[in-house]
């Protein structure tokens, strides 16, 4: 029914839209999501015919190229065909009008002179079908509340029921309860017709639309269903969007997106931000192509993996210790790690880190099987261990430390060693003058020498960070500062982080997904608010149970031994989408 090809909208030489493909047929919800300037609101207007600007590009619907249309043509199908539900409610509309009149008229002037005597019955109708009272047809807009005017820009936009509604941020400015009564009334309302739902509220536009289009600056980088869009986002851009956005069902701290938006660049729009960024990135723009169920704008085909285990085993002597470890790590994403002690996650880290060896399995970093651990390998890879004035040497002072990975990988000379020194002290919030850098170990705070292993772990400017048990020696106020730290500065680098707590509670703070341990074996994974809020493994569960101030879905009695490794279910537990 609409059919949009190669949309593109210039305002005085500057490119806003930079060529939008969509089909959509009779029935289809999409939802456009961005960041502000993305340019949602100006394809919106575009497909109206009330953009400024310069517009070049195809429009089609029902067959014909509504783009191609003069102004008094495209009058004729705005509002009747092609509605509009407009961003900024005070100004969509009129002060000096009553709301009846305002709907009377957008049904008038799209009507004959021998249809007008059924308006003032046909705006009685819409005023109950979007759930105002009929007094209320009689006020200004002044007079209503910020729903009951949405609810009048509804009704203005059905009044000649068309085909296409497009809903420009619905529920901006609406608090929570109106939110949701305006939700359900769209979601009756568009049922049937081709909606677009424009906004940036993920909220809003996973309850409204079946698909979703993400658009960054005046490009479509992604497409997909809906709800698995919202669960597995596979451009960085999306995955960023989706960190920013508060919901219920995130249990990891906020994270932004570094860096601003650009239009108009050569290359990938996203490069300047995206943190996997390669050559080819920087010259040319990626094509919107199918990568699976999704439509994916990304050289790189989207989020890549960054580490990938496959039954890893690592014994000593008959002990097992990693028992048939399978795990995967994107770029740029946590994964925590947890389990008792003795369950196998300090092994698996060393294994992974080259201090123990695996004897059955394959371990592969950015695609590549590991043979050995060279030194470009600990380019790549560093470890933050538990205990940072054990992993530090006493004979070293603060400077030597944190230089010594620069020496040893024969980084520059001495004056850009040193300025790479400083830099990294101050970006883990530490001071960076002569004093400190002089200091050793047992000279400063437990919470100190954490962020100079920090430092020292990231002066090489490493992909992976393999964190194990980097806060359990401190108080909970450091705990909480290095935790910050450590998500801050995966949000301005780009790090992938594995994780590795005994504290639940903790994981669920830091991490996208949990990989939970048990004797050697990983027995329940999957995304952290659902492991946390849905546990399917018993053992999860117990984790669980004895975590501070969290109140588990109970699932399956279950019997066992808390340190045992032993479990029994007394009745199955179903296999869903998450590995068990």
């Amino acid at each position: 029914m609409l059919e949009i090809s190669e949309l593109k909208v210039s305002y005085q030489g500057h490119e806003i839209l930079a060529g939008i493909d969509l089909d959509l047929s009779q029935g289809d919800s999409i939802a456009i999501i961005g960041e502000s300037g993305a340019g949602k609101t100006t394809m919106g207007l575009a497909l109206m015919g009330l953009v400024e600007g310069r517009v070049s590009g195809r429009i089609f619907l029902d067959g014909v190229d509504i783009a191609a249309l003069d102004g008094r043509e495209r009058r004729k199908i705005r509002g009747k065909d092609m509605a509009m539900v407009f961003q900024n409610v005070e100004d969509s509309l009129d002060p000096l009008m009553t709301v009846s009149d305002q709907i009377g008229e957008a049904i008038s002037v799209h009507q004959d002179r021998g249809d007008l005597r059924d308006v003032e019955g046909r705006v009685l109708r819409l005023l109950a079908s979007v759930g105002l009272e009929e007094q209320k047809g009689g006020s200004y807009p002044h007079q209503l509340s910020g729903g009951e005017k949405q609810r009048a820009l509804i009704a203005m936009a059905l009044a000649n029921d068309p085909q296409v509604l497009i809903l420009d941020e619905p529920t901006a400015s609406l608090d929570a309860v109106t939110k949701s009564q305006i939700t359900k009334l769209l979601l009756e309302r568009i049922r049937g017709k081709v909606a677009l739902v424009i906004t940036h509220d993920l909220s809003t536009a996973a309850r409204l639309t079946g698909r979703m289009a993400v658009l960054y600056a005046g490009r479509i980088v992604e497409i997909g269903e809906t709800s698995d869009l919202l669960e597995n986002p596979r451009h960085p851009y999306t995955r960023g969007l989706i960190r920013s956005s508060p919901n219920m069902t995130t249990t990891k701290d906020l994270q932004g997106i570094p860096g601003r938006m650009v239009h108009g660049v050569s290359g990938c729009p996203f490069s300047g931000r995206c943190t996997q960024r390669i050559d080819v990135c920087d010259k040319e723009a990626p094509p919107l192509v199918e990568v699976g169920d999704r439509m994916i704008a990304c050289h790189r085909g989207g989020i890549v993996p960054l580490l990938e285990l496959s039954g890893v085993r690592t014994k000593f002597g008959s002990f097992v210790a990693v028992d048939g470890v399978d795990l995967t790590l994107y770029e740029g994403e946590t994964i925590a790690l947890v389990g008792e002690s003795g369950s196998g996650k300090t092994t698996l880290a060393k294994t992974v880190i080259g201090l123990f060896s695996h004897q059955v399995g394959e371990i592969r970093l950015e695609g590549v099987p590991l043979a050995r651990r060279d030194r470009g390998f600990y380019r790549r890879v560093q470890m933050i261990y538990q205990n940072p004035k054990e992993s530090i040497s006493h004979r070293m002072d603060v400077f030597d430390a944190v230089s010594e990975p620069l020496a040893v990988q024969k980084v520059g000379g001495p004056a850009e060693r040193a300025a790479i020194v400083k830099r990294v002290l101050e970006e883990v919030e530490l001071s960076s003058d002569d004093a400190f850098l002089r200091k050793y170990p047992h000279q400063i705070s437990g919470g100190e020498a954490q962020r100079v292993a920090i430092a020292r772990a990231l002066v090489l400017d490493p992909k992976l960070l393999i964190a194990d048990e980097p806060t359990s020696a401190l108080d909970a106020s450091v705990q909480a500062k290095i935790l910050k730290l450590l998500l801050n500065i995966q949000e301005k680098r780009g790090l992938a982080i594995l994780f590795i707590t005994h504290d639940i509670a903790l994981a669920r703070k830091v991490s996208d997904r949990m990989a939970v341990m048990l004797s050697g074996k990983i027995v329940e994974e999957g995304p952290t608010g659902d492991v946390t809020t849905s546990p399917l493994h018993p053992y999860t569960m117990r984790l669980l149970e004895v975590a501070p101030d969290l109140a588990p879905a109970r699932g399956a009695k279950v019997t066992g031994r808390a340190g045992g490794g032993a479990w029994t279910i007394s009745e199955p537990l179903p296999l869903r989408a998450r590995e068990l």
